[in-house]
């Protein structure tokens, strides 16, 4: 059974952090940038994380050693606000919890469960009630790839070559970077740390300010092309958010005149086309109107959109603080916000949640 809940309960959760780049700091980004998704100029994400070189946004650039000296006891003071010793303690992490996820004009519930084994092994369950459907789960154990059910072959096509293992093997490869990516994304509000599975380097970017404070904006780098913005508040040393940018999920094109449509996927962008042609028209004319429509998708699709985490709720787990919800979003819509039920520290995880199989 579907929740049929109405998508707007959980799109009206906003963020209190609303950033404007704070005028003291010398080295806040240009106020000139275009306006991030809360309106706030210069605090977007620098560089696109996992995407191909040259597709969108060009490659964010290299971190200066003067920045990355300058982020460290920025990181230094947030690891220490969220433990310090214990935090550095901690070799696995259980959790429990919900999300709530949209899916068209629904709310759905998903109940999962996560683990994790430092420095490399990572789960998460995913099981929904409400649905008529089978229990997923997605993580890796070092280079390789936990997922069930396991990744289908792509299908035959009649006369077709069957689909060379080398081609299978690098789709297997860029899943599991995928998957890495998304997890230090989220697991930088619970270690604010780097992770040995996925390195990364951080460098100072700018203060930034809100009604509610001051925070410190890192730029965080990672291979492949990895890149995204790290806000730490600046009196309470707690993570805030991180925001990067990625192509859009699809493109939907309206011509005038037409009704924009009903429900549009989290992360596509709607596009406005003039009104077609009459089919009286020389056929000159339509195909320029098609060549514009074309320019009209691919200018769309090479903009990026910004992604955000925010993490909230940060409550003392054995002197451990961890963010008990987490909030994603595009754009400016929420798309899902996951609430954590509970934590295990440091508790024994049976190796066979990690097995590998093929």
């Amino acid at each position: 059974m579907r929740a049929c809940i109405v998508s707007t309960v959980l799109l009206s959760l906003v963020s209190p952090w609303a950033f404007v780049p704070a005028a003291q700091s010398p080295t806040a980004p240009d106020s000139r940038q275009p306006p991030s998704a809360d309106g706030a100029p210069g605090v977007q994400a620098p560089g696109r994380a996992g995407a191909a070189p040259g597709a969108g946004a060009p490659p964010a650039p290299p971190l200066t050693q003067a920045a990355i000296d300058k982020a460290a006891p920025i990181l230094a003071a947030a690891r220490q606000a969220l433990g310090g010793d214990k935090l550095a303690a901690i070799r696995t992490l259980s959790a429990r919890g919900q999300t709530r996820r949209l899916r068209g004009n629904n709310l759905v519930p998903i109940l999962f469960e996560m683990d994790l084994e430092l420095p490399d092994k990572y789960l998460r369950k995913d099981e929904s009630p409400w649905e008529n459907s089978d229990p997923t789960s997605l993580g890796f154990n070092g280079n390789e790839l936990l997922q069930v059910p396991p990744p289908a072959a792509p299908p035959a096509r009649a006369g077709a070559p069957p689909v060379p293992q080398a081609a299978l093997d690098a789709a297997r490869v860029a899943r599991i970077r995928t998957i890495k990516q998304d997890f230090v994304r989220f697991a930088l509000g619970m270690f604010a740390h780097s992770f040995d599975t996925y390195p990364l380097t951080f460098g100072y970017a700018a203060q930034a300010q809100a009604p509610q404070g001051t925070a410190d904006v890192l730029d965080v780098r990672g291979a492949d092309g990895f890149a995204l913005r790290f806000l730490i508040q600046s009196d309470t040393h707690m993570p805030v958010m991180v925001s990067w940018t990625l192509p859009p999920t699809s493109v939907v094109v309206a011509a005038t005149g037409q009704p924009a449509p009903a429900t549009v996927a989290p992360g596509a962008v709607v596009v406005t086309a003039p009104a077609a042609p009459p089919a009286s028209a020389p056929q000159e004319q339509k195909d320029q109107y098609a060549r514009d429509v074309l320019a009209l998708r691919q200018k769309a699709q090479a903009t990026p959109v910004e992604h955000r985490i925010y993490f909230a709720d940060y409550r003392d787990v054995d002197g451990v603080k961890l963010p008990f919800r987490l909030r994603r979003a595009i754009g400016s819509d929420t798309t899902e916000e996951t609430t954590f039920d509970r934590f295990q520290l440091n508790s024994r995880i049976a190796a066979q949640k990690f097995a590998v199989t093929r």
